[in-house]
């Protein structure tokens, strides 16, 4: 009997890694989405451009400079009528010295599906304990970032339970900081973005509250958004506290039937 040929096995092998992560990925939807006790989530600080002044804002970083999201959680819960009292848990885990592989804007499904297998098997490497399936990992790689430029976009991954988010390494940029964070801890529990094509907030369901009009300047963003029509055009929000998370959203992480 021949034996099969190394591009054979290689396909196998894929297929059988594919298979598994399918398994893992309907166990995770399910135990995430349940709400029957609070969603555990770990903030992991890394620093993307290896700087002294990132590695000293790392080092400064402390588990109540995230509590304002757990609180953020627990107040859009109750106006859903979330029957639990504190929906999110975040905790600040330890800084991770080496840096997620990248994916590039350009990339092909074939190339995402790939690095999508890369970056879970990284995860696994500098996060590997026990309570991993059950837990959203936010990577969050601080950097100074240039003036007048944008920093890579954030995502956040319902298979595996993952973020990525690039953030500034700036006490200024705290708290809008974490507003990129809860939107992609959001998208890994189903969440979607609502954007529209110029992106600002998508009619009507990219609007915090729809009932005030299209038109009307609104005084809060959506989560999946981030921005709101002000007096001088598109605003992105400036903490927490002016962004809600509208029904469609509820809707999709199964906070509403």
């Amino acid at each position: 009997m021949r034996l099969p040929r190394l591009k054979t096995v290689r396909v196998l092998t894929l297929l059988l890694v594919l298979c598994a992560s399918a398994g893992v990925t309907a166990f995770q939807h399910h135990s995430s989405r349940s709400w029957t006790e609070s969603l555990q989530v770990s903030i992991y600080p890394l620093n993307g451009d290896g700087s002294v002044k990132t590695a000293q804002y790392i080092d400064a970083l402390d588990p109540e400079d995230f509590t304002l999201i757990d609180r953020w959680a627990a107040r859009e819960a109750e106006r859903h009528g979330l029957p639990l009292s504190a929906p999110v848990q975040v905790a600040l885990g330890a800084p991770i010295d080496t840096l997620p592989p990248t994916l590039d804007e350009n990339s092909s499904a074939l190339q995402t599906l790939l690095w999508s297998l890369r970056f879970r098997w990284w995860a696994f490497r500098h996060t590997p304990d026990a309570h991993s399936l059950k837990r959203v990992r936010v990577f969050v790689v601080y950097q100074q970032g240039r003036p007048g430029e944008a920093l890579a976009h954030s995502l956040g991954m319902a298979k595996g339970l993952m973020g990525l988010v690039n953030a500034f390494a700036d006490d200024h940029q705290h708290e809008q900081n974490l507003i990129v964070i809860a939107h992609e801890l959001l998208h890994t529990v189903g969440a979607e973005d609502k954007y529209n094509a110029d992106g600002g907030p998508r009619w009507p369901e990219g609007y915090a509250d729809p009932s005030l009009g299209q038109r009307r300047v609104q005084e809060d963003a959506e989560i999946m958004v981030g921005r709101r029509f002000g007096h001088q055009g598109l605003i992105m929000a400036d903490s927490l506290q002016g962004v809600r998370l509208n029904e469609w959203t509820a809707r999709e992480i199964n906070w509403l039937d």
